[in-house]
C-alpha cells in the first residue's frame, strides 16, 4: 500500500530498547540485564525474539554473555578498540566518497593530531615511552607495509599518551582505511626519511614533556605531509 511504512522485526525493536537503556547510561557497564525469560515476559516476545537481540547487541559490543550459574548478558565495559571498529567501517565508506576530499580528511588529523602531541607531552607515562617509541620503523631497510604498520602504530600511541579514551577512540578510525597499490609509485623518494626524522623529533618533545613543542612538531608535520599529498594527490593518513 502506498505511503506504509514496514515495521521492524520484533528482534529489532527490542534491541533498540535495550541499546537505548544501555547508551543513556540507565544500564551501567557491568550490569545484569534481566534473566531471558523476565524480559520475554516483559516485552511480550518469544525466547527466540530475545536471543537474537542480545545477538545483535553483542555484535554491536554493547553486551556481553557468559554461561554457567552466574552467568547471563552483561552491559559491556568500553572499548576503544573494539568500539572503533564500528567507526572505521563508516570512516571508510566517506573516504571513498565524493564528499570527502583530502583537505577534509588532512584537517581532520591536524584538529586531532596537534592537540594530541601537546597532551602526551603534559601526560605521558614511562609506559606510554616505551609504547610510543615501539612503534618507530627503519626507513632504510623495512618495506612499505611494515612502514605503514609502524605510523599506524605510532599515531594511536601518541593518542594513548593523552589519557583521554576519546582521543584514542577517534583517531584509530583514521588509520583503517583501506589505499591504492599507486601509492608507493606516488611518494616522494625521501618521504619516509622525512616521517621517520618528524616521529623521532616528536618523541624527544613528548620525552622532555615539552608541550608547545611537541605541538608545533605534529604540525610542521601534517604540513610536510599536506605539502607531499596535495602534489600527488595521495590520502593523507596513508603516511605519516
Amino acid at each position: 500500500m502506498t505511503g506504509s511504512t514496514v515495521r521492524p522485526p520484533a528482534y529489532q525493536l527490542l534491541a533498540d530498547e535495550l541499546r537505548a537503556d544501555i547508551t543513556s547510561g540507565r544500564l551501567q557497564p557491568g550490569e545484569r540485564l534481566p534473566p531471558e525469560p523476565e524480559l520475554c515476559v516483559k516485552t511480550g516476545v518469544s525466547r527466540s525474539t530475545v536471543r537474537e537481540a542480545l545477538r545483535l547487541l553483542a555484535s554491536q559490543h554493547l553486551i556481553v554473555t557468559t554461561r554457567g550459574v552466574t552467568g547471563g548478558s552483561f552491559v559491556a565495559h568500553p572499548d576503544a578498540e573494539q568500539l572503533a571498529d564500528g567507526l572505521a567501517a563508516g570512516f571508510t565508506l566517506l573516504t571513498n566518497s565524493a564528499d570527502v576530499d583530502l583537505a577534509d580528511l588532512l584537517e581532520l588529523r591536524r584538529a586531532l593530531e596537534v592537540p594530541a602531541a601537546g597532551l602526551a607531552a603534559a601526560r605521558r607515562t614511562e609506559e606510554h615511552l616505551i609504547e610510543i617509541r615501539g612503534a618507530l620503523f627503519d626507513p632504510d631497510l623495512d618495506d612499505f607495509e611494515t612502514k605503514m604498520a609502524a605510523h599506524a602504530a605510532f599515531h594511536m600511541a601518541v593518542a594513548k599518551a593523552t589519557g583521554n579514551p576519546l582521543f584514542e577512540l577517534v583517531v584509530r578510525p583514521l588509520y583503517h582505511a583501506q589505499f591504492g597499490a599507486d601509492v608507493t609509485a606516488n611518494l616522494p623518494a625521501d618521504y619516509w626519511t622525512r616521517i621517520d626524522a618528524d616521529h623521532r623529533a616528536m618523541i624527544d618533545c613528548i620525552t622532555a614533556r615539552d608541550v608547545e613543542s611537541a605541538r608545533r612538531t605534529a604540525s610542521s608535520h601534517l604540513d610536510y605531509v599536506g605539502s607531499s599529498t596535495r602534489e600527488r594527490q595521495i590520502m593523507p593518513q596513508y603516511g605519516g
